[in-house]
């Protein structure tokens, strides 16, 4: 490959920081969200929007709790000069919201903006930009620096003059490709525009810094941004805000570094659309500070409503394995990540009684979900999911979560082997009612032939327990009564007498989960001519589902003495 073609970004960019503190800063509070999914990520699709899925959208953002948003591009395009319209002239748009349009620095289409914002009663901010790299100057607009500074200063004085008699109307500019642009000459520029559009404290001037093509680490934009904060005029009467996209895969890092370097604002889309790789994903952003125990002020409670809403709109289905939203991401088939996932439920579960306190109200530490997934409106039923690479926790965590079978350790390890198995020579993921049914396969023997229950009656007098069976044994009713024991040593007794030796060595007692006629399960574990193993019965009475786990182990004992 010819690495040699291209520049190595410190060659292109000299940042003069001989001393930054934003690797010392730590992230305490978050940014103002700026969703520019309406404008920027709208114009990166195959598809625009029509106004029925722009609108959904805005209220999407609306719902979600952004206080700005960049609603489109209204001199390019007639569908966002009438969404503009729409806002005008309906009350889709809350009065603490406020709008955010996008014009280029020309005379022409900042009228054709300006129009499109008349009767909006709303906080509007007209947002222009130009490019300033010095490949663009060259290439595209053919202009010296001079005559660029004079052309950006043109069009601020164009936005003044034609938005004169509008109230509440403030203003921004970008700086096109500001990370590839030499620091003095955007420090020089939007210097001059914050002194021209005359930015207070009351009355900020936005500046954004947009990283247009990532093209460095993001400690050199971090870098970028700092210097800015620091060398700015008017530092106090401007929102310093950035806007990185994600040519390198390292769009989220930027802007995360660049609230430490200074930065107060981020732009960016719902999930990450844009041009190319796409804009950051403010999503994510927020997301990783609501996992560092910040309130990203956005509430994300409800992702699956937000991720329908953004695949509708933009016709681009999310990666199942996107950060926080992806179908994939609170899934595990590895067994050491199931199994770690299982004792940590328990675990926090545990600790949630103990305290006597909700479980949503104590720390979240589960090994590998870095947030609770019902903070996002996500239950727990995907969490674990098995195939070929999965282990005995998370096969008996999904038995247990959806039809409340608990395994015993060794029956965990026993069935394991057995999902292993079949796994293998499937290659295919199983799923719950598989994994279900396979339980039942190999446990709960539904054959009756050989040794089936006929009758069981169990009482107590007088604090002594007296039992009656009736089996059939290869076709023939073979009765007792016992007294002083339960049904499954009568079980044993009886069957003992026809020479079909059942040792019971452990039994355990479990319910299956409503939904599947609330059967009791009983699970013993005995001993057989090839070693100890484990058999199954289910029923709605609970005595008779531990004899029928006792018939079960019986037939297998019959199956393997007539193989033998």
């Amino acid at each position: 490959m010819p690495s040699y073609r291209y520049r190595d970004v410190y060659a292109r960019v000299d940042v003069p920081l001989t001393e930054r503190v934003w690797p010392n800063r730590r992230l305490t509070q978050a940014p103002l969200w700026v969703p520019v999914d309406l404008r920027d990520g709208n114009q990166a699709l195959p598809e625009p929007m029509d106004p029925a899925r722009k609108r959904r959208f805005f209220e999407q953002m609306i719902a979600m709790g952004y206080k700005e948003i960049e609603v489109g591009y209204p001199s390019a395009s007639q569908t966002d000069f009438d969404f503009v319209r729409l806002i005008a002239e309906s009350e889709i748009a809350p009065d603490d919201v406020t709008i955010v349009v996008f014009t280029p620095a020309r005379r022409d289409l900042i009228e054709r903006t300006v129009h499109s914002i008349h009767g909006i009663t709303n906080p509007v901010v007209i947002h222009m930009y130009t490019a300033t790299a010095p490949t663009w100057r060259e290439v595209v607009l053919g202009k010296m620096r001079d005559e660029l500074r004079e052309l950006i200063l043109a069009g601020g004085r164009d936005i003044l003059e034609l938005t004169d008699h509008l109230p509440n109307t403030r203003f921004e500019f970008s700086p096109e490709v500001f990370n590839l642009t030499e620091p003095d000459y955007v420090i020089e520029i939007c210097n001059a525009m914050t002194e021209l559009w005359d930015a207070t404290p009351e009355r900020p001037v936005i500046l954004n810094l947009p990283a247009t093509v990532e093209i460095a680490t993001p400690n050199v934009y971090a870098d970028q941004v700092e210097y800015m904060h620091r060398n700015l005029d008017r530092r106090d009467a401007v929102i310093l805000s950035v806007h990185p996209h994600n040519d390198r895969g390292t769009g989220v890092a930027c802007a995360e570094l660049a609230l430490l370097a200074g930065a107060q604002r981020v732009e960016g889309c719902i999930f990450g659309n844009g041009e190319r790789t796409g804009n950051v994903d403010i999503a994510v952003l927020a997301l990783n500070m609501h996992a560092q125990g910040i309130d990203p002020m956005i509430d994300f409670s409800d992702i699956e409503e937000i991720r329908r809403t953004v695949e509708y709109c933009n016709r681009i289905e999310v990666h199942p394995r996107h950060p926080y939203v992806g179908d994939l991401v609170h899934t595990a088939f590895s067994g050491t990540h199931q199994d770690a996932i299982k004792k940590g439920f328990a675990e926090h579960w545990n600790r949630a009684a103990g305290q006597n306190r909700s479980e949503r109200d104590i720390e979240w530490r589960v090994p590998y979900l870095p947030i609770d997934p019902s903070d996002i409106g996500r239950n727990y039923d995907a969490v674990i999911r098995v195939n070929s690479q999965s282990g005995k926790g998370g096969i008996a965590y999904l038995l247990a979560a959806e039809y409340g079978i608990e395994l015993p350790r060794r029956l965990q390890i026993d069935f394991a082997r057995r999902v292993q198995e079949r796994a293998d020579a499937s290659g295919l993921e199983i799923t719950a009612p598989q994994l279900l049914a396979l339980f039942e396969s190999i446990y709960v023997a539904s054959d009756t032939a050989g040794v089936e229950l006929i009758d069981l009656e169990s009482v107590t007098h007088d604090n002594v327990n007296h039992t009656r069976l009736s089996l059939s044994i290869a076709g023939v009713k073979h009765s007792g009564t016992y007294r002083g024991i339960g049904p499954v040593e009568a079980a044993a007794r009886l069957l003992g007498d026809q020479q079909i030796a059942v040792d019971v060595v452990s039994l355990h007692q479990s319910s299956l989960a409503a939904g599947i006629a609330s059967d009791a399960l009983t699970l013993i574990e005995y001993r057989s001519s090839t070693g100890t193993r484990w058999a199954a019965g289910r029923d709605r009475s609970v005595l008779t589902a531990a004899v029928n786990a006792v018939l079960c182990a019986a037939r297998a004992i019959a199956s393997e003495s007539a193989a033998a």
